[in-house]
């Protein structure tokens, strides 16, 4: 097999990975203000602490697998990467801005002393986890489906450039993906919230997860229809499709029954399957061009589109380097998930009083 399709497939694992495990992690910032409300006070802050301790110990190595398929990207296509972040520049820029205030609200939030200014750090955190959320569905449903790309030449040779802006990339094929995985990852997010949590917030999460799944459910099918419409009917992305619905479908019903670990499951493999579909509509290509067909970005060298994989030698040397690598990396991200396995609580929050108020009294 050709070392620029196995890097493609490679991507394209990444991009499952980053998706089914900071998929979650958006869900649980988005659903903040929402199952994080309590009783009083009290609860509320309460009922937060315990949703911000799900994701603790893993949102930051979630973020690594973004950080990774964007550097196998640039070492392994590097016409691909140069292309993705002239056109995307914009939306790119507003995704790194949205990950970094989140961060920033996940590592702040709890060193001030003011109810005030957790409240402010609140909003940055779900911000943060909105924004990815909405801009990541409508960056790869213009990716898939194909963008203003036309040849150009210069004195470093030939090349590839975005013609358009940030408004171009709002299509309604392309907003309609934003949604898609908004809800989907919302619904993802709730369903992990009841599977790490016990107690009221538990049934409340299973409960609101019901609703959003069926709302994500119509999202999903519709996007997915009309996605495969435009890329012309591939048979692989079509059974993909098909078992993403199924998935979708079952974590539903787990999630019903109040087995939250097959739910969550279910939910995992929606997202797995459903970037898997887009991944099998956009082969052999890595972004196709709608302006001029010699300007498409392809993996295949028989001249038909723009060859855009880096040299044979390069990619060598990154396949052997990923295959002792990968594994140990897995291994690792595998134990912290089996370390901090089990349900959090309400009641393991013992103060949250903020210090200037114990002070005060």
């Amino acid at each position: 097999m050709d070392l620029a399709i196995v890097w493609f497939i490679l991507i394209a694992v990444l991009w499952i990975g980053y998706f089914c495990l900071e998929g979650f992690d958006f869900g649980v910032g988005m659903l903040l203000p929402i199952l994080g409300k309590g009783r009083d006070a009290e609860d509320t802050e309460r009922r937060k602490r315990v949703m911000l301790g799900t994701i603790g110990p893993h949102w930051d190595g979630n973020e690594v697998w973004l950080l990774t398929a964007g550097g196998a990207t640039f070492a392994a296509f590097r016409e691909w990467y140069a292309t993705l972040f002239d056109g995307f520049y914009l939306a790119l820029f507003l995704i790194l801005v949205a990950l970094i205030v989140r961060a920033l609200g996940f590592e702040y939030r709890g060193k001030g002393g003011t109810a005030a200014w957790r409240k402010n750090w609140d909003i940055a955190i779900v911000f943060g986890s909105f924004l990815p959320a909405l801009l990541w569905g409508v960056a790869f449903a213009n990716i898939v489906a194909g963008t203003p790309l036309e040849v150009v030449e210069n004195t470093l040779g030939k090349g590839v450039q975005f013609d358009g802006n940030l408004f171009t990339l709002l299509t309604p094929h392309a907003l309609l993906g934003g949604l898609t995985t908004l809800f989907l990852f919302l619904t993802h997010g709730a369903i992990f919230i009841a599977l790490k949590t016990d107690g009221d917030i538990r049934e409340d999460a299973r409960r609101l997860a019901g609703k959003l799944g069926l709302v994500t459910a119509v999202l999903a099918v519709a996007f997915l229809l009309w996605m495969n419409i435009l890329t012309g009917n591939k048979t692989g992305a079509w059974i993909t499709t098909i078992l993403a619905a199924v998935a979708l479908v079952a974590a539903l019903v787990f999630n019903r029954m109040g087995r939250e670990g097959l739910a969550f499951l279910g939910t995992f493999l929606t997202t797995a399957l459903a970037v898997m579909s887009l991944f099998l509509m956009l082969f052999p290509h890595v972004m196709p061009s709608t302006l001029d067909p010699s300007a498409t970005l392809t993996t295949l060298r028989d001249g038909t589109g723009f060859y855009a994989a880096n040299s044979d030698h390069t990619l060598g040397i990154m396949t052997v380097v990923a295959l002792i690598f990968t594994p140990i990396v897995l291994a690792y991200q595998g134990w912290t998930y089996w370390v901090f396995r089990r349900r959090l609580t309400t009641a393991q929050i013992p103060d949250v009083t903020p210090v200037r108020e114990r002070v005060t009294r």
